[in-house]
């Protein structure tokens, strides 16, 4: 089986991180006489980040995933859940739960972080979307996250959601937060002590929010 692969290449509308190019992925099946699904992903180049592509999660993904994933989990800064969280209980909320999970690779094909999307709410509410991003420890301060926000909203529109929002951003996680509001997240209302925060004791969290364009 024989395929053509051509790659268009477009001036991007607005940054994806500090350098970048948005790519469209084109694959001909020459034995068929088809076209493959087109894929889109974003390719950021530059002296700190060097060459990343973010992809849709695949099966074998998932060690690498939990490698990113547990230290944060466990450290109960950031994310809710129960520092002892189980393995196939993050594999649940990371992959199963959510309409999509994707991945944040380099050149050599390492995962250098991962985010989800999901309906907010169901049925009613199921038009607002959420998402969790995780860089590795290893790939911060690199323009990762902010790669994976700006694809996460492209995605989001893609699968037909309307608006983005953060449920419940910590208040002490002031790197996230300057981050989601310089790529127009605003805070929309303040949960106080809504987070246990396993050195601070009870701190507020905020609600953000996005109307995506379409």
């Amino acid at each position: 089986m024989a395929y053509n692969l051509s790659v268009q290449v477009t001036a991007r509308a607005e940054p994806f991180c500090h350098f970048g190019v948005k790519f469209k992925i084109i694959v001909f099946n020459e034995s068929s006489g088809s076209l493959a699904a087109p894929d889109f992903c974003v390719m950021s180049q530059g002296s700190n980040c060097g060459m990343n592509m973010i992809r849709s999660f695949e099966n074998r993904d998932w060690a690498a995933i939990w490698r990113i994933i547990e230290p944060v989990f466990r450290a109960g800064e950031s994310y809710p859940f129960a520092p002892d969280i189980t393995e196939e209980d993050a594999y649940k909320v990371w992959i199963e739960i959510p309409s999509a999970t994707y991945v944040a690779v380099d050149k050599g094909n390492e995962i250098l972080g991962t985010y989800y999307i999901k309906p907010n709410q169901p049925a009613l509410g199921a038009h607002v979307c959420n998402c969790g991003y995780i860089v590795s420890e290893n790939a911060r301060g690199k323009g990762i996250a902010s790669e994976m926000c700006e694809h996460s909203q492209r995605e989001a529109i893609t699968l037909g959601f309307k608006s983005m929002q953060y449920n419940l951003v910590v208040s002490t996680n002031e790197t996230a937060i300057h981050l989601w509001k310089r790529h127009g997240f605003e805070v929309i209302g303040t949960l106080p002590e809504a987070f246990r925060h396993p050195q601070l004791g009870f701190v507020d969290a905020f609600v953000m929010y996005k109307n995506l364009k379409t």
